[in-house]
């Protein structure tokens, strides 16, 4: 295959923006803020679970307590219907040994369930400090995950910029290449992964980076300046300039 010798050139400019394209795609795929918002989320999510456990800890013993208080309650009215009863001097010599019994057992009742409040007062104490500290924890996390999502965001709207532009680029440069080397140099393209042709630089593809042995340089020195040539090793076209060593 021929093509103008300064048109093949112009593989080199196509080649730069195709590695541009793909370096931008490879920090897509490996950006470290995407792995950033991953962590995040998930820190945030373990948080968020922490508060809602201590939530529902504070929820349980806030109903315990106040379940007691309404025993407690219960109890002193009781209490207070059987000091009324016992002062009124309305009731028989039984009833009035019966209710002092019932006011032993109600007080002694009254001050279990008193002492049983203060305990679950205390513990509400530290569960409610807990929550409070879970809950901060979630805050913090949440923002953090925030910051990260921005900073992804940003990321990738500098990526997609870049990629808008090098595809520009890439499209200008084409456009100026014939079709049948550019179709070739796309079909090198697609089986090399990253670019069609490389440039010959001191006899060494830089596309593969091997140096052309003694028959391969030979070939190449002696093919006309219009022929396409291709490295033996990875494919590429090889661009021939005053750099090549020939």
């Amino acid at each position: 295959m021929k093509a103008d010798h300064f048109e093949q050139q112009k593989l080199l400019e196509l080649a730069a923006e195709d590695v541009a394209l793909t370096q931008l795609a490879h920090r897509r795929r490996t950006l470290p803020e995407a792995a950033a918002v991953e962590s995040a989320t998930q820190a945030e999510r373990a948080l968020a679970d922490d508060a809602v456990r201590a939530e529902t800890a504070a929820r349980d013993l806030q109903r315990e307590v106040k379940r007691l208080e309404a025993d407690v309650e219960t109890v002193r009215a009781r209490a207070t219907k059987d000091q009324r009863l016992l002062d009124s001097g309305s009731v028989s010599a039984k009833q009035m040994t019966d209710l002092q019994h019932e006011l032993q057992s109600l007080a002694r009742r009254q001050s279990d369930l008193e002492d049983q409040e203060l305990e679950l007062m205390e513990s509400l104490e530290t569960a409610e400090a807990a929550l409070r500290e879970a809950q901060a924890g979630r805050d913090e996390a949440r923002a953090a995950l925030e910051r990260a999502e921005q900073l992804r965001g940003d990321a990738l709207a500098d990526i997609a910029d870049g990629t808008t532009r090098h595809e520009a680029a890439r499209a200008a440069v084409a456009g100026g290449i014939s079709a049948p080397l550019l179709a070739l140099y796309d079909r090198i393209r697609t089986q090399t992964g990253t670019t069609g042709a490389a440039m010959l630089t001191s006899r060494q593809c830089q596309g593969c980076r091997i140096e052309l042995n003694g028959r391969e340089l030979a070939a190449v020195r002696n093919a006309d300046p219009h022929e396409v040539v291709r490295c033996e090793n990875c494919g590429r076209i090889l661009v021939r300039t005053a750099e090549s060593g020939l």
